[in-house]
């Protein structure tokens, strides 16, 4: 398959997407009843990216360009997908990596969301029959020459276990933060909001902590952040909220809250579901460079290579990724940094 054809297929999966076919709309429907953080809110926002971010006739020629990309790969590789569930198609730029780079893949789907990336691989089948001779899935990754895995912490050790002697890309655990200064006008802590509330915070680039000046106001945030007061509404997120609230009481913990999120300090940048931590700098501290950023740092790629660990998928703020964009990656904004084009390019 040509890879002018490969992107006309993506280009006019996009389309698809955009619109209101009733398979679509069932598959929406399916994922939502199978996760029920899947909500159609969620799903739609992760769909207007994908098509928006990746989907474009011209930004696909010119990421294939860049890479060198042959027209017809001569010998492909079968590469191993392992993806992540956390957020609604939050695997399909690999997948979308190895289509356009020409080599062969077999998918393990999360069981949080394996609805929605099943059913636009069976509609790229649909428009081009040939595509199923290059996307399949499996429940075991056997006989593959490379692989890429996306987990937790601990599933990566498996995950090194299994793979290590191949060709890899191993991810961990990963979350971003914002530095503010306290200089944010009202639109740019609306902003935040999509950033931290999107999802339900669940992605690696959302922002779950947040690192601020001393004496810091948080009133306009908390009031900014009320654009989201409706994920109360939800039944598990309304659960989580409660619990980390009791905890939060039990522990005597000093906290802040706008009603539907709770802010409270603590140095790690990993916050559960609903709540939002914070930690305080003086003077320069917190500017970009004392945080770790996205790209510094690689997780385990290649064969037997282990870059610097970081926690840091991300970081928001002036200077770095502009407040509300922390979910909208392009072609290039790779994953815990690490090139995957570039790995399938070597294979």
């Amino acid at each position: 398959m040509k890879l002018e054809t490969r992107i006309d297929l993506l280009t006019a999966l996009g389309g698809y997407c955009l619109g209101s076919a009733p398979a679509w709309e069932a598959a929406k429907a399916r994922a939502n009843a199978v996760n029920g953080w899947f909500t159609p809110e969620f799903i739609d926002t992760a769909v207007r990216q994908i098509v928006a971010g990746y989907l474009q006739k011209d930004k696909l020629t010119a990421w294939a360009r860049r890479y060198a990309v042959p027209d017809e790969r001569a010998e492909p590789r079968t590469v191993g997908l392992v993806m992540a569930g956390n957020i609604p198609l939050v695997g399909f730029h690999d997948l979308l990596a190895i289509f356009v780079s020409g080599h062969r893949q077999l998918i393990k789907p999360s069981g949080r969301d394996e609805v929605l990336i099943r059913h636009l691989v069976d509609r790229l089948v649909e428009m081009e029959a040939e595509v199923g001779n290059f996307i399949a899935f499996a429940e075991r990754l056997n006989g593959c020459d490379a692989y890429i895995a996306t987990g937790s912490n601990n599933s990566a050790r498996y995950f090194d276990y299994y793979f290590g002697k191949y060709p890899h890309v191993i991810r961990r655990n990963r979350t971003s933060v914002a530095v503010l200064t306290g200089q944010e006008t009202g639109q740019e802590l609306a902003a935040l909001a999509d950033d931290v509330n999107q999802y339900f915070g669940l992605g690696c680039r959302n922002v779950t902590q947040l690192r601020v000046p001393e004496n810091y106001d948080f009133l306009p945030l908390l009031e900014a952040f009320k654009k989201y007061e409706h994920l109360a509404d939800l039944a598990k997120y309304k659960h989580n909220y409660d619990y980390q609230l009791t905890l939060l009481l039990l522990n005597k913990k000093y906290y802040m809250t706008n009603g539907s999120i709770l802010l409270t300090e603590n140095e790690s940048p990993f916050s559960p579901i609903s709540v939002l931590h914070y930690t305080y700098y003086r003077g320069q501290g917190g500017k970009a460079g004392e945080v770790s950023v996205e790209g510094q740092a690689n997780s385990n790629v290649g064969e037997g290579q282990t870059g610097e660990q970081t926690d840091i998928q991300c970081v928001v703020g002036q200077g770095n990724v502009p407040f509300g964009e922390a979910q909208k990656p392009g072609l290039e904004d790779y994953a815990d940094g690490v090139d995957t084009m570039e790995f399938l390019k070597g294979l």
